[in-house]
């Protein structure tokens, strides 16, 4: 079976990927800063979580139960140590922007994986 080779912008793969999540009822929310000021236990985001921190510690509840997001992220170093990577090959970059969909006590893996199906 062929598949034939679809090019997108970095807008139009950020426009559909929060078009699908609408669709099934997220919120979008905006990219926070990159150097969050009121967390100081982080330099800078490395994670689309991050802006999240609190919910998943428990300290603060969302106001959304399904939210999505394209967050820029930092990364120089740290868990994946790859740093020497960076501009050797087209995937290992410092900046970038990280896809997420998040759900705070609404749906879980069942859902996740049978919208993953469609893609």
């Amino acid at each position: 079976m062929s598949m034939e080779r679809v090019s997108m912008t970095a807008a139009e793969v950020r426009q559909s990927f929060q078009d699908f999540y609408r669709s099934k009822e997220h919120e979008i929310v905006p990219s926070s800063p990159v150097v969050l000021q009121a967390d100081p236990t982080l330099l800078f985001v490395n994670a689309g979580m991050n802006q999240f921190k609190e919910i998943f510690l428990g300290s603060r509840v969302s106001q959304y139960r399904r939210v999505a997001d394209t967050q820029k992220c930092i990364r120089v170093s740290g868990k994946h140590n790859d740093l020497e990577e960076v501009g050797i090959d087209t995937y290992h970059h410092t900046f970038f922007e990280m896809l997420g969909n998040w759900s705070f006590g609404d749906y879980y893996k069942r859902e996740s994986i049978a919208w993953g199906g469609n893609c």
